[in-house]
């Protein structure tokens, strides 16, 4: 089978957490990013954010790394014509698969990467775009902290007299290249049955509503704003769903249904929380903020290990809140994590794959250096080192 290429006008995470999915899959992934412009450092932003891995002046800082790992990288400036022809001719000569962007979409056209010329190239070309609201707002930038704000993420997260807070981790960048990744997927099975090739486009936003699904959809309803807002670490409807405190730390507690609430009253320990009302999600509903005070008052007299051994035998879930280093460690995690090497031989350990797939790859390549590949890309659709070094000097590539 054909090794799939995917060439990708990327940078910051959203596109690049995506292609990564493809670089895993052991797919050919060649990131795009502009020429040296004089305004500001080359390249992708996020080259420079974090901390120097390998050495003052290395251009693959810390943020960059896990997103970017097994793949070539080339620089083009696509706002000049030579540009524009050379990414064609690349698409053309490497028989390129897939081409993804995350560019605002009113510089598709300008830049020679909209659907209608790229196809008209290779008809059977997957093109996916993201941004922030798709292309009937061609102007509208995105990142993913004002997205949070935009869609109602701010406001559903954080504790109920606090203020709208954002999520630990850029969930709206990772749903829109979860969502390439599922288009691009669609595009290639159509694909086989057609000939045909196919656009994609991602609006951040849309993709983000779509995660509403508990609460935009109780509008029709009348709801009580409670039930479209803020609640801290509790769960709006299943009770007593929530973080309680223990002598050491904490602990979710995660109620789904009556019958566990009935295991969990059970437990000696908490035994004095039954009663009536307490038998139906419902009455425990109308009780919640006293039974929320009742179980933190007993499970603050014990340890956060006793707990999770009483929860275990009475099979409750629930789940220590843990940090980051102690997620690593995880026996589920730990033997799925993907690594990669530092030049100097170092291994680092990085986040696991999504989900386990037959001969993917799990040890990447550490991230090419700015225009690292540029010229071996190049000599491949059919330039010369002469032709690379006149399109240098007049800025149309660059090559580290």
């Amino acid at each position: 089978m054909k090794q799939k290429t995917v060439l990708s006008l990327e940078q910051a995470l959203s596109l690049p957490s995506a292609t990564l999915r493809f670089a895993q899959l052991g797919w050919r992934v060649i990131r795009i990013e502009a020429t040296p412009s004089g305004r500001g450092l080359p390249g992708d932003p996020n080259r420079y954010i974090g901390k120097h891995i390998i050495e003052d002046g290395d251009d693959r800082r810390s943020y960059f790394m896990a997103p970017n790992v097994g793949k070539e990288t080339i620089s083009l400036n696509l706002k000049d014509e030579k540009g524009r022809a050379i990414l064609h001719q690349i698409i053309r000569e490497l028989d390129v698969d897939i081409f993804c962007c995350n560019t605002l979409p009113g510089r598709y056209e300008q830049m020679g990467i909209d659907y209608d010329t790229l196809s008209a190239i290779k008809p059977d070309l997957i093109w996916a775009g993201i941004s922030a609201m798709g292309p009937e707002y061609p102007g509208v930038p995105g990142y993913d902290p004002a997205v949070q704000a935009m869609s109602g993420f701010m406001e559903v997260t954080g504790q109920e007299d606090g203020p709208p807070t954002l999520s630990g981790i850029p969930l709206i960048d990772l749903k829109a290249g979860d969502e390439v990744y599922a288009g691009v997927m669609l595009g290639l099975a159509e694909r086989a049955e057609t000939g045909r090739g196919k656009r994609i486009d991602i609006s951040m936003l849309q993709a983000a509503a779509s995660w509403l699904i508990t609460t935009l959809p109780l509008l029709d309803f009348d709801c009580d704003t409670s039930e479209i807002t803020r609640c801290g670490n509790e769960h709006r409807k299943f009770i007593p769903t929530n973080a309680y405190p223990t002598k050491d730390g904490f602990v979710y507690l995660a109620i789904g249904n009556d019958v566990q609430w009935e295991r969990m009253t059970e437990i000696p320990k908490f035994a004095s929380l039954a009663n009536e009302v307490r038998k139906t999600n419902e009455g425990r509903h109308a009780e919640r903020q006293s039974l929320y005070t009742d179980i933190g008052a007993l499970t603050s007299h014990y340890s956060t290990d006793e707990l999770v051994e009483d929860f275990m035998a009475a099979t409750i879930p629930h789940a220590r809140i843990n940090d980051i280093p102690a997620v690593a460690k995880l026996p589920a995690i730990a033997s799925k994590l993907t690594t990669t090497q530092l030049p100097d031989g170092r291994t680092i350990h990085m986040q696991p794959m999504a989900v386990d797939v037959d001969g993917a790859v799990t040890e990447l390549n550490f991230p090419p250096r700015y225009g690292e590949q540029t010229a071996k890309v190049l000599s491949e659709a059919g330039y010369s080192a002469q032709d690379c070094t006149a399109l240098q000097e007049s800025g149309v590539i660059y090559c580290s």
